[in-house]
């Protein structure tokens, strides 16, 4: 149950290990995403019938209303591509979000009541 905004592809990671690389890799970033709020969800993961690449990766999200998106991911941010798993509709426009906790903002008021009760948790536990 990851509450902090850093990724786990970042964690680790030497402070100039990135340095020179333009691009991430889009499926470790999707991957880490979905590590972080798996949590306050009932499902995610990282698509296996969508082409994922250092410059896009797609990810299925289904959120506590039941609701289910296919979700794109790129250095833009991440948008919905589609009401459904494993698809991508082009002529769908949506806007991307910076962060994942803003775009499931928008789509999943229950998230945010996981994700505060969570944090409430921790912070009773502390």
């Amino acid at each position: 149950m990851e509450l902090s905004s850093i990724s786990r592809y970042e964690e680790g990671l030497e402070p100039n290990a990135l340095e020179g690389a333009d691009v991430k890799d889009m499926k470790l970033e999707a991957e880490a995403v979905v590590d972080d709020i798996l949590f306050a969800i009932n499902n995610m993961f990282v698509s296996t019938s969508l082409y994922c690449a250092e410059d896009v990766a797609y990810t299925n999200v289904e959120t506590k209303e039941r609701n289910r998106y296919c979700l794109e991911l790129t250095e833009a941010g991440l948008k919905e591509v589609v009401y459904a798993f494993d698809e991508v509709d082009d002529h769908l426009q949506t806007p991307y979000h910076k962060t994942v906790y803003s775009l499931l903002d928008m789509l999943s008021p229950a998230y945010w009541e996981a994700f505060g009760n969570t944090l409430l948790q921790r912070l009773e536990a502390w």
